[in-house]
């Protein structure tokens, strides 16, 4: 897809079709109508008062998430689309994103090769990076598809170009957000490819190589895998009581992307990459079992943000870590009451072997120590009890540091990819101890989110850290939608271009 911003005439702008916000208005009898902006005023002048007379002919309706498609006579555009944005006082967020989810249903369904998004008369509230944003990604997003493993592939829709009506003054900001918005859409669908593979297919050899992938093709970014053998020698006790029981080898995978002074801390991201969970010799129901190749979406968001990360080459530092593994079933896997000893050199009594994700997760925190990190987020498929609390809209995070905190809940704000902090007080700790160990991998049936959250707390005590838990958001369960989501992609690289923009 070509992307462009244009600041001249909206009306010399050729394109097959402009979009056009429409408000809610009261009459002189005090109906609601719907009307045009001061943009589609003009174009309406241009086009002999076409789109008024369609508005009133039609009924064409100005809630919020409505859109109408109309034909007109005009040399550079042949269609107008009308998108509902309701009362001109009231627009936000959320009424921008039913806007655009309303504009991407009409145009996909149509052979519109180009489109030019005239929006910026919306709202004093909503600037050219948010219409930007919003309408991009979600116009990508109904043009993913996942059918390398399909005989018959999906056919593409014609649409091939889009272009964004901003004045002078918003210009800079609008091209900035373009390319950022598709390193963002590039990392986001990088994300979807890992997390949708099959567990046959993307195994912890695979992350490694596509981490490896990554490092040969951009600049400013290493890469180091660390063997079963490397962990052993480090006494990452807890990881290996994860990976021993299958045949596919664990990987510790760390990439470094140096863009910022030699001296500057790091921002470490660590993500879980549990590339199939059965649960260990706790063995899951099997109903949805299938789902569990989602268990390393943590570490395929990471891998996503530094796909970003590439494209934009900010001037920060960054250090991600995923640890990557396999958690099965064997006679040499892990047994419920199994002892063993962390990296941080704490113990662990293993209860229940399908909390895994902290067991591999603690001693890759332990090994972010070494970067002396300015912060550390990590990023789980780690509890179903995250999607008790939050569903599916939103993520947890949780953490020692409210200023990491503060920032990636911002973050979400800004990239319309929501997160909501959990408590990990004091009284939540006791339900992690063991009386045979330091501590226990489960808390019991109350909060456990926030149980798992304080267990990796146990780790995190000599830097700024923050965790996501992405359970509910990280993919779709069942049906047509089935699949992974990206998030939290959008998340994690506003955060960190927050970082270099502070």
């Amino acid at each position: 897809m070509n992307y462009s911003l244009q600041t001249n005439n909206l009306l010399d702008i050729k394109s097959d079709c402009i979009c056009l916000p429409i408000f809610n208005k009261k009459d002189d009898i005090q109906h609601e109508v719907s009307a045009l902006c001061k943009l589609g005023l003009k174009v309406d002048e241009a086009c002999d008062n076409a789109l008024t007379h369609a508005i009133s002919r039609y009924d064409i309706s100005s809630e919020a998430g409505k859109a109408f498609m109309l034909t007109v006579d005009n040399q550079n555009f042949s269609r107008i689309l009308f998108v509902g944005f309701g009362d001109a006082k009231n627009v936000n967020t959320d009424t921008l994103k039913k806007a655009i989810k309303a504009l991407k249903s009409q145009i996909l369904d149509t052979n519109i090769k180009s489109l030019c998004i005239a929006l910026d008369e919306v709202s004093t509230e909503i600037g050219v990076t948010q219409i930007i944003q919003e309408s991009m990604v979600t116009i990508e997003s109904s043009r993913y598809s996942f059918d390398q493993f399909k005989t018959k592939k999906t056919i593409a829709n014609p649409l091939s170009e889009i272009i964004f009506h901003s004045d002078d003054s918003q210009q800079a900001l609008g091209n900035t957000a373009i390319l950022q918005t598709q390193a963002q859409v590039k990392g986001i669908n990088k994300a979807k490819d890992l997390g949708n593979l099959p567990g046959n297919v993307c195994t912890p050899t695979y992350l490694a190589e596509q981490a490896q992938l990554l490092a040969v093709n951009s600049e400013n970014i290493s890469v180091k895998i660390l063997e079963e053998s490397d962990m052993q020698a480090l006494n990452m006790g807890a990881f290996l009581s994860v990976s021993k029981g299958s045949t596919e080898p664990g990987k510790l995978i760390i990439l470094e992307y140096k863009g910022g002074e030699k001296d500057e801390a790091p921002h470490v991201l660590v993500g879980k990459g549990i590339t199939f969970d059965t649960g260990g010799i706790s063995l899951k129901p099997g109903a949805s079992m299938d789902e569990m190749k989602y268990d390393m979406c943590g570490a395929a968001s990471v891998l996503g943000t530094m796909t970003a990360i590439a494209e934009l080459q900010p001037k920060l530092n960054v250090v991600s870590i995923i640890a990557s593994a396999e958690n099965m079933p064997a006679g040499n896997a892990s047994k419920p009451g199994d002892i063993v000893t962390s990296a941080a050199g704490i113990t662990i009594e293993i209860l229940n072997t399908d909390a895994e994700g902290r067991l591999v997760l603690c001693d890759a925190l332990t090994y972010a120590e070494q970067y002396k990190p300015a912060s550390v987020v990590d990023i789980a498929t780690l509890t179903g009890a995250c999607i008790v609390a939050l569903g599916h809209c939103t993520s947890a995070v949780m953490g020692n540091d409210d200023t990491v905190i503060n920032e990636l809940l911002d973050a979400g704000k800004q990239a319309n990819d929501k997160a909501w902090q959990l408590p990990i007080w004091d009284d939540y700790q006791s339900q992690i101890d063991s009386p045979f160990a330091d501590i226990q991998n489960i808390g019991g049936k109350g909060a456990g989110s926030i149980t798992a959250a304080c267990f990796l707390s146990r780790f995190t005590k000599d830097f700024p850290w923050a965790h996501l838990d992405v359970a509910g958001t990280a993919w779709v369960s069942g049906g047509k939608d089935k699949g992974a989501t990206g998030r939290p992609v959008p998340l994690l690289l506003t955060y960190l271009l927050n970082k270099v923009a502070s």
